[in-house]
């Protein structure tokens, strides 16, 4: 018989002083609580009551188990109720595992309104380039950037979506051209994570229909951030994820280019084990989460399609206006993307590599 059954039905026995009234307040017939009490006596090779036909009374063995018994029970009791407390009231540590760049940019404020929301729950960021293991690992919540979870015991559900912009800072487009056709990339330097190195091969989709590019890269990192800062510094053209350089497109520190063309868009996703049971840390969390970028405006549209803010506009026609002439005596390229092309001077690429963690 279960073990723990049989030690609640033994102190309910002690208590009332009798088999008959513990049955009826446990609701199970005289015959089982005899059962319980007996098999509980058998294990542990001694007798626990003294019956009589008038009365019953605990042995000297009796009154040491029921000791210790009760308070294995109220042990149990309280572990129960913190763990029901804690899947109903958030409460706990928080384990979150997201990418570097996006946690970095992305997730900080998140994590900051929900931490003043419930105070009670402790997040604990984890940031990794790397498919972390949710259940073998710990995480309570994983964010990922264009990844698929495959596994029966992950739920995963979309976030948002990032858009990839092509982009260069108006210093390198003073000195190189701007381009207006994804056949333009490839003779301006690149900037790229190492697994695009070796002209990877970029597919875009405008009004010509798909074009397929293969850009030579001139500067690799493994963190898309540093890919960032060399964009501010003019080193080239990169191509970068919206939530990454959207506040750099709104003051002009860098230019949308190839407006009229698209890249595969990026899909971000919330992952975190099982529906079954889910803590409400975790339940609130999420929908924190969602709520928050739904509300989001930089990751709620293509910042592409949106009208450039005041002074980008004026910065972009100041640039092309300041472009010098090319080496073949070719007019300078335009920056409307309507225009059809036209010679680009080749611009020379640096040589350099940085791909140590940052």
């Amino acid at each position: 018989m279960n073990q723990l059954q049989s030690m609640r039905v033994f102190v309910k026995v002690a208590d009332l002083g009798s088999f008959v009234r513990a049955a009826g307040a446990l609701d199970l017939s005289t015959a089982v609580v005899t059962r319980h009490v007996a098999d509980l006596e058998g294990r542990l090779g001694t007798r626990l009551l003294n019956r009589t036909t008038r009365r019953l009374s605990l042995t000297e063995s009796g009154r040491t188990y029921l000791e210790r018994v009760r308070h294995i029970l109220d042990d149990l009791e309280g572990v129960e109720q913190m763990v029901v407390a804690r899947n109903h009231e958030p409460v706990g540590t928080l384990r979150i595992v997201a990418p570097v760049v996006f946690g970095l940019h992305s997730l900080a404020p998140v994590v900051q309104s929900y931490a003043e929301r419930y105070p009670d729950v402790v997040p604990d960021v984890t940031l990794a380039d790397r498919q972390a293991d949710l259940v073998e690992e710990g995480f309570d919540v994983g964010i990922m950037v264009a990844r698929q979870m495959r596994s029966a015991s992950i739920v995963t559900r979309r976030l948002t979506t990032g858009y990839m912009t092509v982009c260069a800072s108006p210093a390198y487009l003073e000195r190189h051209g701007t381009p207006t056709h994804p056949e333009h990339l490839r003779v301006h330097p690149c900037l790229s994570r190492p697994a695009e190195q070796g002209g990877d091969e970029r597919v875009f989709t405008g009004p010509d229909g798909e074009v397929r590019v293969r850009t030579t890269n001139a500067i690799a990192a493994n963190n898309t951030e540093m890919l960032r800062q060399f964009a501010l510094l003019g080193m080239g053209v990169a191509i970068l994820p919206s939530y990454l350089i959207g506040r750099d497109l709104e003051s002009g520190r860098l230019v949308p280019l190839l407006g009229d063309y698209r890249l595969p868009n990026v899909e971000i996703t919330i992952a975190y084990p099982s529906r079954r049971h889910l803590p409400a840390k975790v339940r609130t969390f999420i929908d924190h989460l969602v709520e928050h970028f739904r509300h989001a405006d930089e990751y709620g549209r293509d910042p592409r399609s949106a009208a450039p803010p005041r002074g980008v506009a004026d910065a972009v026609a100041d640039t092309v206006a300041a472009l010098p002439a090319y080496a073949d005596g070719a007019r300078p390229v335009s920056a409307s993307a309507g225009e059809a092309a036209r010679p680009l001077r080749k611009a020379p690429r640096p040589r350099m590599a940085a791909a140590s963690p940052v």
